[in-house]
């Protein structure tokens, strides 16, 4: 059962990356663009026009499509396997929530937990923008602050699953998410701030490449939450008919 479940999780995980690959072609990719040009009249401004040119490894025409597909698809299956482990632990133990409901509460905390959290604190920067200096230490703030929102939501849906009896449901809830704000809050407060972008390049470009990364990720998680959990309603009625076949069925 939970192997047939990885196995639509992922799949459908490569779907969601092929949705991801069309927003972010769109949405994405101009301002990629944007910064590679920016970072090439920086170079030219500081005199670095008469240096040999660098080898292209791979063009930008592959990065941008082959690269980018290829990327987001494999992505999104292993966001989509560790999706239908998680459905496959959830489901049945959140009261009468049916598989679609379940899976689109999954999909909502992990994209907050994962995606929502992590960059708000830590926010994607375009490529070629940047101190190359302090990207080990990035990387490592941006991970710490992942694992910490990953765990800490865990946490959280525990905490709401052991008071919704004293306290109801949505009472447990509603505690439980204050507290997850509530150290997030903290989080966000004690961990450094990174200040590298250039003063002249475009806020405006900044903010919607920020904007589109964060669209990418959710374009995903919720095609991810939205497929999954009609899969998994599906075969759960299946397999309901399965089990017990109608009256009709039966009595012939």
């Amino acid at each position: 059962m939970v192997g047939n479940l990885l196995l639509r999780g992922m799949m459908v995980g490569v779907l969601a990356g092929l949705l991801a690959f069309c927003f972010a072609k769109v949405f994405g990719e101009p301002y990629v663009d944007y910064a590679i040009a920016f970072e090439e009249h920086a170079s030219h401004a500081a005199g670095a026009a008469g240096a040999p040119e660098k080898p292209e490894i791979v063009s930008r025409a592959t990065q941008a499509g082959v690269g980018l597909f290829a990327g987001l698809a494999i992505y999104g299956a292993a966001v989509g396997g560790l999706f239908a482990l998680a459905f496959a632990f959830a489901n049945g133990r959140l009261g009468r929530m049916g598989p679609r409901s379940v899976a689109a509460l999954i999909a909502t905390l992990g994209f907050v937990a994962v995606v929502l959290v992590p960059q708000l604190k830590y926010p994607a920067n375009p490529p070629a923008v940047g101190s190359a200096d302090t990207i080990m230490a990035r990387t490592e703030l941006f991970f710490a602050m992942l694992t910490f929102s990953v765990v800490l939501m865990i946490a959280a849906v525990m905490l709401a699953r052991r008071f919704a009896g004293r306290l109801g449901d949505w009472n447990a809830a509603t505690a439980a998410g204050l507290v997850y704000l509530g150290v997030v809050a903290v989080m966000f407060a004690a961990l450094p701030d990174i200040e590298e972008i250039p003063a002249s390049f475009s806020p405006v470009a900044l903010w919607n490449f920020r904007i589109a990364s964060i669209g990418v990720q959710a374009v995903l998680w919720s095609s991810v939450g939205l497929l999954f959990g009609a899969v998994a309603e599906y075969a759960a009625r299946t397999s309901d008919a399965s089990r017990h076949p109608s009256g009709a069925a039966a009595f012939r």
